[in-house]
């Protein structure tokens, strides 16, 4: 299974999966349950600062995490614009990005493995009413890790358009991110078959 995880000896790759995990949805639900006003976008501007340089990741990968969130902060921003007026759409994309910027944390300060460990630790009392703990933690670890692997493979079919001097479009760009992304579930699919995962 592909992973977005980055070595480190910060504060959030020193903490438990499972610990991690609930301090980076709480923040990320708090980030985005903030209010509708101009200020929430300084707040939110600061917790993201602060997640990416006290946990050790670093500045340098919150600009890819950035730039790769750059047509979701676009779209957000324009719709947000035309419909409610400058301050909500201030406010609102600062949370959305602020909220996905802090989600991102998780794997790129948590081996897969860890995370499914925790996840099924976490799942474990399902059992009771029939669920499958290890199937469901698997699927959101892939879930969790899926996304911004998605996220790489668009980059990398526009910085393909880019080195061949075709001007990057969604229309030129589709087919090639789909023969991708199908080939990453192919990869994926008989990653879990070796596994033992049907």
């Amino acid at each position: 299974m592909l992973s977005l995880y980055r070595p480190g000896n910060g504060i959030l790759h020193r903490l438990p999966a499972g610990p991690k995990m609930l301090v980076l949805a709480v923040a990320a639900i708090a980030l985005a349950g903030l209010p509708t006003v101009a200020w929430t976008a300084a707040v939110c501007a600061g917790a993201v600062l602060l997640a990416y340089v006290g946990s050790g990741v670093g500045m340098r990968e919150l600009g890819r995490q950035v730039w790769g969130l750059r047509w979701i902060i676009a779209v957000t921003a324009l719709g947000q614009l035309i419909f409610l007026g400058p301050e909500p759409a201030l406010a609102n994309t600062a949370r959305v990005t602020a909220a996905l910027l802090v989600a991102a944390l998780l794997p790129l300060t948590t081996r897969v493995d860890d995370m499914l460990d925790a996840l099924e630790r976490g799942l474990g009392p399902l059992r009771r009413i029939g669920m499958d703990a290890e199937r469901a933690a698997l699927l959101l670890a892939v879930t969790i890790t899926t996304i911004p692997v998605l996220a790489r493979l668009a980059a990398e079919v526009r910085e393909a358009q880019r080195a061949r001097g075709i001007r990057p479009s969604l229309r030129a760009g589709l087919v090639p991110f789909l023969v991708l992304s199908l080939r990453h579930a192919d990869q994926l699919g008989e990653a879990l078959a070796a596994r033992g995962v049907r």
